[in-house]
């Protein structure tokens, strides 16, 4: 029953299957909102970094800042580069959700749609082989893959979310050959895939750069399997061609922040508890505030332990029932060989290769690579539900569908962060208008600078004697707060102009002293003082812009600049359009040659 199993709902009476395989998806992503609709929404671990961002895009917007680089309410109102360093694709869409549907539905809507594409992306991989309904199916159930769901609940990592989306893409025209295997080398690598391959590459960087560093190692090992399998050429030619090109699309995002780093503590990014070592498979730290992450890291483990036993159950239950028939024997492999790679990955014995592999250590979290199992998991899934009979394609779907609600409860039983009150979005929202700012970043804060030391309240501009006087008590223990009453400024000035990418105020002042800005200092900003612009200013170890200022009338204009790597990065990225047609023009020519051949 092979061949017609894995076709099973190939064929209908009456109605279009890919419309109401379509359907089917969409209506199935929505089961996820059932723990919201019993427990209100949940706000992941990264819920509020997101929020935020997509908040100070849409404000960038309002003005007129088409692509934003300094947030705005980080280091309570002191701001910071995060969209320099963060790719801006799922900010951006999260930006437009919350001034179209409003704030308080952006996430749950996003969400939706994340989860949406992640199942219809499945569908369009698995039609390589199966028929329409079994891969229909396999999209519904890439949906509530565990991961999925962990990643939307727990964590609240959208842009990670957005990924699982994209790579069942990645797969599909990395693997897909429309060309006979008579034709050339580079005839079949550029058979019409090539292209897209290329956009999703770029894609993947400008929404998540963990993801889109699996997604590079991916290709090559799929690229390097294939043309080992299949004795071709084709598959290293695509990758050859479609990797530099997608980097290249994605310049505007990779450059920037590559170049800058320098000009951030990025290597807190990978501090105490963000590193690869701090996440093996059920580790346990004894230090009280590893306590958090070690509760994350045995959800994770149990997951980890899971998705790979599903997906080895399920490829040998569709072996067994003969449903892998038309699958080549590459993916196979490939599909094969992941839920292994994935597991192994989690323990100490594959630190060598976490250590050799450039920049695989940015990944942080070993588990995050369950992202590669979710298309397989599904792929198996439903070919292990497959099935030919009438009868036995109810006992399938009702199979399938107790599973996607049982996974959900469980989800929303294990994985669901209740909100503080602070934490939902009228609340942030509120905060922000209110001009009162949010926690910072770490790694975004400039060499030598404590994001701790930042205080609350602080004014727009404050006028000390000494360029090192602390604005606020300092304990230790407790954010500081800025104080009028304490009279640590000898004046406080308040802005004529304050926008995410410009300030400017004026500053009369009775004697010399330093001006201390409510703003993080970093090389774009352009400072003048009466026109002069200022150089080599005073460094505080809170970050913020300190300026020397004389007796009198002292105007202050603060503008962002656009500094020679963002030309370079912009130059890059315009440089791959005409790359992109070139590509484009050239697989649409042999494309067409290969349809009249075929024809003829």
């Amino acid at each position: 029953m092979g061949r017609n199993a894995s076709k099973f709902w190939a064929v209908r009476r009456g109605g279009n299957p890919a419309i109401l395989g379509m359907a089917a998806i969409v209506l199935a992503s929505l089961l996820v909102w059932i723990p919201y609709l019993v427990r209100g929404f949940s706000c992941g671990h990264d819920f509020d970094f997101h929020f935020e961002s997509w908040y100070e895009i849409a404000q960038g917007w309002k003005h007129g800042l088409v692509y934003p680089h300094w947030a705005q309410s980080p280091n309570w109102g002191a701001g910071e580069p995060r969209f320099i360093f963060y790719p801006p694709l799922t900010w951006i869409l999260g930006a437009v959700l919350g001034l179209t549907v409003g704030w308080s539905f952006a996430a749950p809507v996003l969400l939706w749609l994340l989860l949406c594409a992640t199942g219809l992306s499945v569908r369009a991989l698995a039609r390589l082989w199966f028929g329409e309904m079994t891969a229909a199916l396999a999209g519904a159930l890439a949906v509530f893959s565990g991961y999925t769901l962990f990643t939307a609940f727990e964590r609240g990592a959208y842009s990670e979310l957005a990924c699982g989306a994209l790579l069942p893409m990645l797969l599909l025209y990395a693997m897909r050959n429309q060309q006979p295997h008579s034709a050339s080398t580079w005839r079949q690598a550029l058979d019409g895939s090539t292209l897209p391959l290329a956009i999703i590459l770029a894609l993947l960087w400008l929404t998540n750069v963990p993801a889109a560093i699996m997604a590079c190692y991916l290709m090559v090992f799929l690229a390097i399997l294939t043309a080992w399998i299949e004795r071709a050429g084709w598959p290293v030619a695509r990758a050859l061609v479609a990797v530099p090109l997608g980097l290249l699309g994605a310049a505007i995002s990779i450059v920037p922040a590559v170049h800058e780093q320098r000009w951030i503590q990025i290597a807190a990014a990978t501090d105490s508890g963000m590193r690869f070592q701090d996440s093996w498979l059920f580790s346990h730290h004894p230090a009280a505030d590893m306590a958090i992450h070690d509760s994350v890291l045995q959800l994770a483990s149990w997951l980890v332990i899971t998705m790979v036993a599903a997906t080895v159950a399920a490829f040998l239950i569709a072996r067994l029932r003969k449903t892998l028939a038309l699958m080549p024997r590459a993916p196979l492999a490939l599909f094969i060989a992941l839920p292994i790679i994935v597991l192994l990955m989690q323990i100490p014995f594959s630190s060598f290769l976490w250590i050799i592999l450039p920049k695989f250590y940015l990944l942080q979290f070993p588990w995050r690579l369950l992202l590669l199992l979710e298309a397989p998991l599904a792929l198996f899934s439903a070919a292990a539900l497959a099935a030919c009979t009438l009868r036995a394609r109810a006992v399938s779907l009702c199979i399938a569908a107790a599973a996607m609600l049982l996974i959900t409860l469980a989800s929303g039983l294990f994985f669901y962060q209740n909100c503080d009150v602070e934490d939902t979005a009228t609340s942030q929202v509120a905060n922000m208008q209110s001009g009162a700012g949010v926690e910072g970043t770490d790694e975004y804060a400039a060499p030598g600078a404590d994001n701790d030391l930042v205080p609350t309240g602080l004014p727009d501009a404050c006028l000390l004697e000494d360029a090192q006087s602390p604005l606020a008590e300092n304990n230790g223990d407790t954010t500081p707060a800025w104080d009028p009453g304490e009279e640590r400024c000898d004046a406080v000035f308040h802005a004529d102009r304050w926008q995410p990418e410009a300030k400017s105020l004026t500053a009369p002042t009775d004697e010399d002293g330093f001006l201390v800005l409510r703003l993080r200092e970093y090389p774009a900003w352009r400072v003048t003082v009466n026109g002069v612009v200022q150089k080599n200013l005073p460094h505080r170890e809170d970050g913020l812009i300190t300026i020397p200022v004389r007796e009198g009338s002292n105007k202050i204009e603060v503008d962002w600049t656009t500094t020679p790597d963002i030309w370079a990065a912009r130059g890059l990225s315009l440089l791959s359009l005409p790359l992109f047609l070139l590509l484009w023009r050239k697989e649409r020519r042999w494309k067409g040659r290969a349809n009249t051949a075929q024809l003829s």
